[in-house]
């Protein structure tokens, strides 16, 4: 949200120029429409929280996490509340946004798609909003 909020905006610019060369990478394949047409943006504010890629049309959000976010809980929590906020929540490790981009975009692409179902793995978390299914891309 712009305007009012400007501590908010702010804080999300400064999230911008503060990302890393996973972020970077992913960012040069989401903008611009190019993952299948699809309006990707950075740093979005969701409630207290800052997505680091969010597809407002497919009320998606991309995490890229780096080892740090191994099994953390303050990630669970922050998860949830984008679910119960009708955000469905997929992340990535940093190290496969750098080296298997193409299978990032195509399972961010099959979320979009509604094609992709819930997981949670050690290489792969998709968390599904209850309205995932009722939302076309």
């Amino acid at each position: 949200m712009r305007g009012p909020e400007s501590s908010r905006t702010n804080r999300a610019r400064s999230l911008r120029k503060a990302d890393n060369d996973a972020e970077r990478a992913l960012w040069s394949d989401l903008k611009g429409r190019q993952a299948n047409g699809a309006k990707f943006t950075r740093q979005l504010p969701i409630g207290p929280y800052f997505a680091d890629f969010a597809c407002r049309e497919g009320r998606l959000v991309v995490e890229l996490d780096g080892s740090q976010h191994l099994d953390n809980e303050y990630d669970r929590r922050r998860d949830q509340f984008m679910i119960a906020e009708g955000w469905s929540v997929l992340r990535f490790w940093n190290t496969d946004a750098l080296t298997e981009r193409d299978a990032v975009i195509d399972t961010i692409i099959a979320a979009l798609e509604r094609r992709l179902d819930p997981v949670e793995a050690q290489d792969l978390r998709f968390i599904a909003a209850s309205t995932y299914r009722e939302i076309l891309s």
